[in-house]
């Protein structure tokens, strides 16, 4: 897949989808890109780092994730407005936020700012997972 960086995006980010195995994931093409993308997808939530510094901590800490995984991954980022309108489909309580899927299912995910071993032991463990349903959010009756 080709990046198209769109206009504003914060440095760190933009140099994250100059990386041949990173491409931005818009709304639309969430779906399709889900069924295109064989074996792991790491998504990257981003929030608007002036809000969520940790946004560009984990822009740093992604390529090192990619790195350490057993087999190959691909990275698709999600700017904010989509990972805003995507969050709920995955149920995470924390921004900036890493959900892992094989071949499109959920595995899990890995929000905010963590030291790396947890990190570490975190990939491992969720690339050994099991597909499953995300948790979502309930609403109160």
């Amino acid at each position: 897949m080709t990046a198209t960086v769109t206009a504003g995006v914060p440095p760190l980010i933009a140099r994250l989808l100059e990386r041949p195995d990173a491409f931005e994931i818009s709304l639309e093409a969430f779906d399709e890109v889900l069924k295109k993308t064989p074996g792991l997808l790491l998504l990257f939530f981003t929030e608007d780092p002036v809000r969520y510094r940790e946004t560009l901590d984990l822009a740093v800490i992604a390529p090192e994730l990619m790195e350490i995984s057993v087999e190959p991954m691909s990275l698709g980022v999600l700017l904010p407005e989509v990972a805003r309108a995507l969050q709920p489909r995955y149920g995470f309580q924390r921004w900036p936020t890493f959900v892992l899927l094989r071949d499109g299912q959920y595995l899990g995910a890995i929000e905010g700012m963590r030291s790396w071993d947890e990190y570490q032991r975190e990939m491992a463990r969720l690339q050994q997972a099991a597909p499953s349903r995300p948790p979502f959010i309930g609403v109160a009756v």
